[in-house]
């Protein structure tokens, strides 16, 4: 229970806050949120909202690996944008049968993403740089340097400077794409329309869930990388190789990081020029309000994605600003920090007082 008041208290702090906010600013809290919550009830919406989910669990996930051994993967945004456009080009240059096609797209992300980070964590254990300074700097060199270079490079339209083509690579074939479920979802419901599609990576999100609580929690490697992340000192003495476990750890985290791009990849076949973005920082506070848990890291990438997805009927119902939800996301993060720091202190308070009792006992 003192586990679980830490999230749901964040996020009745947040509530609380953005509604504070709203009567500032001279709206009425009580209608904005009726309005969020009626438009996130239409199908279409929770399609939509599902789609962003897929993306933001993976981020947190990719995040909270490196929390798990006190690592700051501030990386994930850099990562996932090389990898989205990397896997991009390469699967448009073959045509290869559908399950080896996406398999080798997916592979290819993933090795972009965890060779990125995987640097970083390199950087770390052999000259001592932290890994906060050298995955933002990474992050400039990705975004700014590789990719717009590449895209150029690669663009769709060679003429693109004289005709105003579409920049981005080349289409990918059929065979390289992930089918919709659609056609599973609407066994349960009406038929979507309005041409929205529910995206198959979910599934793919979903088995990556799973296979990180299996590999942290049911695995000798997941034993050291909590155990380095609680207390590498008595770590290393027990035998866990901090340097190869510090590598590791951000392999894995690059790894995952290179699929976050992955589902608008198999929505719209290529690499555009301007890709969704910000799903890299956004992850860190899923994986922050998720207490780096499977299933509340998914609840997390829920919330965020329902703000997201359910802001823009605030600007045609005029109850409030689309803004607010931006503020309501980053009082969810200033909220999880306090709720998770009181509970903290209660915690120590509860054992120190344990502690006491047996001594008295």
């Amino acid at each position: 229970m003192l586990t679980a008041s830490a999230p749901l208290g964040a996020v009745g702090l947040a509530v609380a806050f953005s509604s504070l906010v709203l009567i500032i600013s001279g709206s009425n809290p009580i209608e904005a949120y009726r309005d969020m919550l009626g438009h996130a009830g239409k199908l279409e919406v929770q399609v939509d909202i599902l789609n962003r989910v897929t993306p933001l669990y993976l981020s947190g996930i990719a995040a909270s690996i490196g929390f798990r051994v006190n690592l700051f993967n501030i990386g994930v945004e850099g990562q996932y944008i090389l990898a989205f456009l990397v896997a991009a080009h390469v699967g448009s240059l073959l045509t290869l049968p559908p399950v080896l096609h996406v398999t080798l797209i997916l592979l290819v992300a993933m090795t972009v993403g965890a060779a990125l980070s995987g640097l970083a964590g390199v950087l770390k254990v052999i000259r001592g740089v932290h890994e906060v300074i050298s995955t933002i700097m990474l992050n400039a060199i990705a975004i700014s340097g590789l990719v717009a270079w590449l895209v150029v490079e690669w663009q769709a339209d060679g003429g693109t400077r004289r005709t105003g083509g579409r920049v981005g690579t080349e289409p990918i074939a059929d065979s390289g794409l992930l089918p919709d479920l659609n056609g599973f979802l609407e066994m349960f419901t009406r038929d979507l329309g309005q041409g929205r599609q529910l995206e198959s990576m979910l599934l793919i999100a979903v088995a990556v869930g799973v296979i990180y609580h299996f590999l942290v929690n049911r695995t000798v490697f997941g034993f050291d990388l909590r155990a380095a992340g609680v207390n590498p000192t008595a770590a290393h003495v027990g035998g866990v190789p901090p340097k190869r476990t510090i590598v590791t750890a951000m392999l894995i985290s690059g790894g995952v990081a290179g699929l976050v791009g992955m589902p608008e990849l198999m929505s719209t076949g290529y690499f555009p020029s301007n890709p969704v973005l910000n799903l890299g920082f956004t992850g860190i506070a899923v994986a922050l309000l998720g207490r780096n848990h499977t299933v509340g890291m998914f609840f997390g990438a829920l919330i965020f994605a329902f703000l997201d997805k359910s802001s823009s009927i605030l600007q045609i119902t005029s109850s409030a600003t689309r803004e607010i939800v931006v503020i309501m996301q980053g009082l969810i993060v200033l909220a999880v920090v306090v709720a998770y720091q009181v509970v903290a202190q209660i915690r120590k308070r509860q054992e120190a007082a344990m502690a006491m009792l047996n001594q008295l006992t």
